[in-house]
């Protein structure tokens, strides 16, 4: 019988909540010749120029494809979800071959050349220079999707990746490895490593930039880590999303928008609508509304293709959640509907769950919560409304909701928060290569990881000076700066 290694890692099934598998991280050693490997594979990657990246990440698009029964099976044991799982592999592939038909138009806008301005014999032009490595550590939500979201653009833009998901839920790592391989010159530049925080650290003193997705406390390391090392950061961190619903509101709209932003993918989404704020002339029947619409939300157990809410990725997640609702019972809250998570088969399910009777003073309204939990609160007038949804340390997302669009956008402009959907929530997913836009407040650091311009944080930009004539001696270039500041 095989010894299990001292550092192994264990995995445990999110529906089952039994240990089923085990990881073991690689050394500091063995990463360091990781990256010096992907950082020599690198210089070939970078020389085949964009159209030829460009033809094998389609490859491996088609790869993705081929092989995303696998993919969908591991992510399924992954996270306990299996719709988002079936779709993973193909959002990820359609993800790949957006980057591909954007890229080359990215390039082009941010290449110039040209005469200065000031010194006719002088002119110019653009270099772009990726970043040789670039690091990623993704967070347990979407195992596969967030490990990509940065990496797909990176990669378009010639650069090595090292990336390392979280150690919750890295089964999908093996078969994504398996479509790498089959692009030979592509799995000379991508790697994934498994392992924890200890892990994590160890990359980043590897990489020249790192791009990480997960909680405020570890992104603060993260940062203070890449900080000493003068290696950039881009960090999409937590979110509190609030929606603000107005007196003029569809009622029966409003509630299913708000209801659907707080348990889609059972609340475990960084833009997950986890406040809302509604006028107090509707707040009673809007609560009943959501009350109603929530007691139709059925736990996905015991048949996973069946109901609407999987178990939790992380119990202990499900842990901080119920400690956030009884805080919030205790000092005089209400659960309307749902409540505390329930251990089923083995894993940890949460009803859909609407809380009244809340205010600022719990940690319900001020914490990421990342649950299938709605806490309700009326307001008095619209100025109140922005005060409160911008009472917050988080500025990653929000909504609004009212009788027409004009309306919910004039009060869309006053929240402060990344992106703000409009009449609905969670429309951040239908314009991440359309548009960018950059978190407010603890929410995340550094440039959007939206819209088309992403990609151009992954590269270093050269002017290239040339200068045509003889040479400015010490006389004449004193007189032309005289000329030129007259």
């Amino acid at each position: 019988m095989m010894s299990t290694p001292s550092n192994a890692i264990p995995i445990f099934n999110p529906r089952t909540g039994e240990r089923d598998g085990e990881i073991v991280p690689p050394s500091a050693a063995e990463i360091t010749q990781i990256a010096r490997d992907l950082r020599a594979g690198q210089v070939a990657w970078e020389a085949l120029g964009l159209d030829g990246r460009i033809a094998a990440m389609r490859r491996w698009a088609d790869a993705i494809e081929a092989n995303a029964a696998q993919i969908s099976a591991a992510e399924m044991r992954d996270t306990g979800r299996k719709r988002v799982a079936h779709e993973v592999p193909f959002i990820v592939a359609g993800s790949i071959r957006g980057w591909c038909a954007r890229a080359p138009k990215v390039v082009e806008r941010a290449y110039f050349e040209g005469t200065s301005t000031v010194m006719p014999s002088v002119s110019y032009r653009t270099q772009l220079v990726p970043y040789p490595l670039v690091g990623i550590i993704s967070p347990w939500n979407h195992p596969f999707l967030l490990s990509m979201l940065d990496a797909v653009p990176a990669l378009i833009a010639g650069c090595a990746l090292l990336v390392k998901p979280s150690e919750v839920t890295p089964r999908f790592v093996e078969p994504v490895t398996e479509t790498i391989a089959t692009v030979p010159e592509l799995a000379a530049v991508l790697r994934y490593i498994v392992g924890d925080g200890g892990t994590g650290q160890a990359l980043i003193e590897q990489v020249d930039a790192l791009c990480f997705t997960g909680s405020v406390p570890t992104g603060r390391k993260v940062a203070e880590a890449c900080a000493r090392r003068f290696i950039p950061s881009f960090l999409e961190l937590g979110g509190k999303d609030a929606v603000v619903v107005t007196g003029s509101a569809d009622i029966q709209q409003a509630a299913a928008a708000v209801l659907k932003g707080a348990v889609s993918n059972t609340g475990q989404m960084c833009f997950a609508t986890e406040r809302a704020y509604v006028a107090r002339e509707i707040y009673a029947p809007f609560v009943e509304e959501l009350k109603a619409q929530a007691s139709a939300i059925a736990l996905s157990y015991p048949d996973m293709s069946q109901g609407h809410l999987g178990p939790y990725i992380l119990a202990r997640q499900a842990d901080i959640v119920d400690a956030q609702l009884q805080e919030a019972v205790d000092a005089g809250a209400t659960i309307e509907i749902g409540g505390q998570s329930q251990t089923l088969g083995g894993g940890r399910f949460m009803p859909a769950t609407v809380v009244t009777g809340v205010d600022h003073s719990m940690r319900l309204m001020r914490d990421e919560t990342f649950g299938p939990v709605i806490p309700v609160m009326p307001y008095d007038s619209v100025d109140e409304a922005v005060a409160l949804a911008n009472d917050s340390e988080f500025g990653l997302s929000g909504a609004v909701i009212a009788g027409d669009a004009d309306e919910a956008e004039h009060i869309a402009e006053r929240l402060n928060a990344g992106a703000i959907s409009i009449q609905d929530t969670s429309l951040t997913l239908y314009i991440m290569g359309d548009v960018e836009k950059t978190s407010f407040g603890i929410s995340g650091l550094g440039g959007s990881r939206m819209g088309p311009n992403a990609m151009l944080r992954f590269f270093r930009k050269k002017a290239l000076i040339r200068r045509s004539g003889p040479v400015l001696d010490m006389e004449s270039l004193a007189e032309h700066h005289v000329s030129s500041h007259h």
